[in-house]
């Protein structure tokens, strides 16, 4: 079956989830963190992701936004920096403007200009994800953003990939399914999408019943896979 769907996951996949604690670390008023930046950044995202993944297994649905501002308490607690308001005001505004990585614009408008199907399937609430594509300039490239509070379960339930059969009445086999985290790979593989791994950082697999059908370092070559 042709690809007629593309559907991306958000953060870390279009968005660059390090811009925020990067960008904060280069500002002047905030020049003591640039020895701490990575690391937060890292435990930030790292933490977010465990928080969904708590929440769906204990049935205990929160937003996107709540888990990431208690994941990022953690952060600064774990580096000794839980007193900084001021930094902890100014790297949750950041995480509203993300930027996305370089060769997205492009691919989401080839991909567009062949008449594919195009949206975003994420975890994020729907206000954070409008904040974020609005930010990049992504939203005449995207048919669609479909969050999972309309389920209220995060990935990978597979009550959450359903949406995207249902808002673009495809089957599943017509999907081709992006994104730059393992787990969130192998769910979609076992629901049945063609998937690419995005793996920026040259990781292995993870060792799960599903794994990619493709692997990428970057986006650049979306539109070969889909047949463009």
């Amino acid at each position: 079956m042709s690809i007629t769907t593309c559907i991306f996951d958000a953060y870390g996949t279009l968005f660059d989830v390090s811009a925020a604690a990067r960008q904060a670390a280069a500002e002047p008023e905030h020049a003591a963190f640039a020895t701490h930046w990575d690391k937060v950044s890292a435990d930030w995202r790292n933490k977010q992701l465990q928080y969904t993944w708590l929440r769906a297994i204990t049935h205990n649905h929160t937003d996107f936004w709540q888990v990431t501002q208690e994941a990022l308490d953690w952060s600064l607690q774990a580096s000794g920096l839980e007193n900084d308001t001021d930094l902890r005001r100014r790297l949750l505004q950041l995480y509203w403007e993300l930027s996305a990585y370089p060769e997205v614009p492009e691919m989401l408008k080839t991909l567009k200009s062949q008449g594919l199907n195009t949206g975003i399937l994420s975890n994020g609430s729907p206000d954070m994800l409008d904040g974020a594509v609005k930010s990049a300039g992504l939203s005449t490239w995207l048919d669609d953003v479909l969050s999972v509070e309309s389920v209220g379960v995060f990935k990978p339930d597979s009550r959450v990939y359903d949406l995207v059969l249902k808002r673009f009445n495809c089957t599943a086999d017509e999907v081709l399914f992006v994104s730059s985290n393992g787990w969130d790979v192998a769910g979609a593989s076992g629901f049945g999408f063609q998937t690419v791994w995005v793996n920026r950082a040259a990781e292995p697999v993870d060792c799960l019943p599903h794994g990619p059908d493709h692997q990428l370092k970057n986006l650049t070559e979306i539109t070969k896979i889909a047949g463009i």
